[in-house]
């Protein structure tokens, strides 16, 4: 495809020849919002951005736009870093950026580009070339604290209003450190880098991991493009591949991705959402792949615990496990579980479910001006720092976590709590709706509190052959979702995530106006 190609010296030369420029543009500024896709324009804005000791703030392009208005507001933002071309291709999508075009300075990468000084940029390159690292930083690098804020990550939102997460040097270093350990890429590795740069996996692991540590990325702004994902993955032989589910899917049942086209991928690491076993049986037939979950929020920067692929040790005949499906893996090198019950935070025996709590180098510093959500989110237990996750879940005897569900997943029918994260894993080990999406949601019943909806998109489905697939599984009674609505398009969040609130909303809506 066509695209910039950069080495480690070229890219090092455009972020200190950009980082200059950028500095001199937004004076006292500490903080940039960047809107741009993950490409090379947008990792050279960023890594502009942090050379020169401010905050990055990466907007969500896939919200509305007052959304992303709020969020600049929330971190105090003079400054939009941009692109013509993606301003241009988010209208003609239908988003009016005017609000952000006219409230804030906004520096086009085309203009920083145009005003570029070419003997600027080829001392930059000699520079980066010739000079040790230390001289550079010494010259061109503002001083930060490992404790200052590098990035604010506004959260997905798929349960709430975002919230700006606060993640810093500290964070950031601490998780590249240990994602290192555990995926341990070679000199001949490449990584495939479509997650978004508003994501925290897109921004920490497949952007900032790689330029810090040296791992060959391939970015490519459009997830969704599954022709072209199978074709870059051809060409440019990527070796390891992470998403969300919902991408997963997307690329493995396009007619277009011929298995040839993953024959490099040595291995598939998913998150953000729960794997369904659908999707796993989908890459083991048609790719021979296996699928490694992983596990984080971006409150932990974002990776916590990850499955990993199994080792023989040095005698050659013991193998160390470290992937175990239906779990999402093992904690990162330096990081803690503690399962406890939620309201005493009482920690519970194992294998037992409780509220997860992590610890560990990659916890966040808080939530943006907002203290008292960050005391609600965070616990000082024997002197060490906890984050709540929210998450309903066990460790086993190995030290494998598995995830039951969100607290906040839970519908109470008649008195009775049940998980709806649970009937969708049952639903999609028993393969019934295998390429149908499909999700569930509560919502209020004068009678029993609340009732289950189950949402589900497919050409050739209908509700009456839903039900009759749904009913097969023989979940227990109470499971039975009450109501199936078919719609063109499952509600998605720009991470690829369910979006249960608009999908909450919508069923409400559909139910109503059956009434």
């Amino acid at each position: 495809p066509d695209g910039n190609h950069f080495s480690g010296t070229s890219l090092a030369a455009a972020g200190l020849t950009f980082g200059k420029m950028i500095d001199k543009k937004t004076p006292g500024e500490k903080r940039i919002a960047i809107l741009v896709p993950p490409t090379a324009p947008g990792i050279i804005a960023n890594l502009a951005c942090l050379i020169k000791a401010k905050t990055v703030i990466n907007l969500n392009y896939t919200s509305p736009v007052m959304t992303m208005k709020y969020c600049c507001d929330q971190g105090g933002v003079k400054t939009i870093i941009t692109a013509k071309a993606f301003v241009a291709k988010l209208t003609e999508r239908g988003l009016d950026l005017t609000p952000l075009l006219e409230g804030y300075k906004i520096l086009y990468m085309e203009d920083l580009k145009a005003e570029l000084s070419k003997v600027s940029l080829v001392r930059n390159f000699l520079r980066a070339r010739l000079l040790p690292a230390w001289w550079i930083e010494f010259w061109d690098f503002r001083k930060v604290s490992m404790d200052d804020v590098a990035s604010i990550l506004f959260s997905s939102g798929s349960e709430g209003n975002p919230k700006g997460v606060e993640l810093t040097h500290f964070n950031l270093m601490g998780n590249i450190k240990q994602c290192m350990s555990v995926l341990n890429p070679g000199s001949d590795d490449v990584m495939l880098g479509v997650l978004p740069l508003f994501h925290a996996f897109g921004f920490s692991i497949t952007s900032m991991m790689c330029i810090v540590e040296g791992v060959p990325v391939v970015a490519y702004p459009d997830p969704t493009d599954a022709k072209m994902i199978g074709r870059i993955c051809a060409e440019f032989k990527v070796t390891i591949m992470v998403g969300t589910g919902t991408f997963l899917r997307m690329w493995g049942t396009n007619r277009y991705v011929h298995p040839l086209m993953f024959a490099s991928v040595r291995a598939v690491w998913a998150g953000a959402e729960k794997i369904r076993e659908e999707l796993r049986t989908l890459y083991r037939t048609k790719f021979q792949k296996e699928i490694y979950e992983g596990f984080g929020t971006t409150e932990t920067t974002p990776v916590a615990a990850v499955n990993t692929l199994d080792t023989l040790l040095e005698d050659y005949q013991t193998v160390q496990q470290g992937n175990k499906p239906g779990t999402v893996g093992a904690p990162l090198p330096g990081t803690q579980f503690r399962i406890v019950d939620p309201d005493t935070m009482e920690e519970l025996p194992i294998g037992e479910d409780g509220l997860i709590l992590i610890g560990g180098a990659q916890i966040m510093r808080g939530y943006l001006n907002d203290p008292e959500r960050t005391a609600q989110a965070i616990t000082i237990i024997d002197g060490r720092r906890w984050y709540k996750t929210g998450d309903k879940g066990h460790v086993d005897q190995d030290g494998f976590l598995t995830i039951v569900d969100r607290y906040s997943r839970f519908a109470k029918l008649g008195g009775e709590m049940v998980s709806l994260g649970s009937i969708e894993f049952k639903i999609s080990e028993s393969m019934v709706l295998d390429g149908i999406d499909f999700c569930t949601v509560s919502v209020p019943d004068p009678v029993k509190g609340e009732s289950i909806v189950l949402l589900f998109a497919g050409e050739e489905a209908t509700e009456e052959l839903v039900r009759e697939k749904v009913k097969s599984v023989k979940l227990p009674p109470l499971m039975q979702p009450s109501f199936y609505i078919k719609l063109d398009v499952l509600p998605k969040l720009g991470s690829g995530k369910s979006d249960f609130i608009k999908s909450k909303a919508v069923a409400i809506e559909k139910l109503a106006s059956k009434k």
